[in-house]
């Protein structure tokens, strides 16, 4: 069983068993082990099956997840920026942080 949800702005196709990275949750200070649900599920259906499409959300459907790491660092990011004909250059870099949760069960 799949679903499509959305998490923060963006949409993203789960399957039960599957750990995926959400924006930071609670700041960071969430526990392990901690339970959170997402209503916000567009799509849900079989794999190769029927599929129930939302308008724009399915009634009644939800998804549970698990929190197995309240922060993970996300790929280094460099932003370079200089000024032609000069001799001026600027680079720094970026980090974002996630919170991995896994899929749990798709209800719907």
């Amino acid at each position: 069983m799949y679903a499509i949800i959305e998490e923060s702005g963006s949409q993203r196709k789960v399957t039960q068993g599957e750990p995926i990275l959400i924006d930071l949750l609670d700041e960071g200070k969430s526990e392990a082990g901690k339970t959170i649900t997402f209503d916000k599920v567009l799509v849900v259906g079989d794999i190769g099956g029927a599929a129930k499409f939302g308008q724009p959300y399915v009634a009644g459907a939800t998804v549970a997840a698990e929190v197995l790491q309240p922060i993970v660092l996300g790929e280094k990011l460099h932003v370079q920026h200089f000024q032609a004909k000069k001799t001026w250059q600027k680079k720094t870099g970026h980090r974002q942080r996630y919170t991995q949760v896994k899929v749990t069960s798709i209800n719907g």
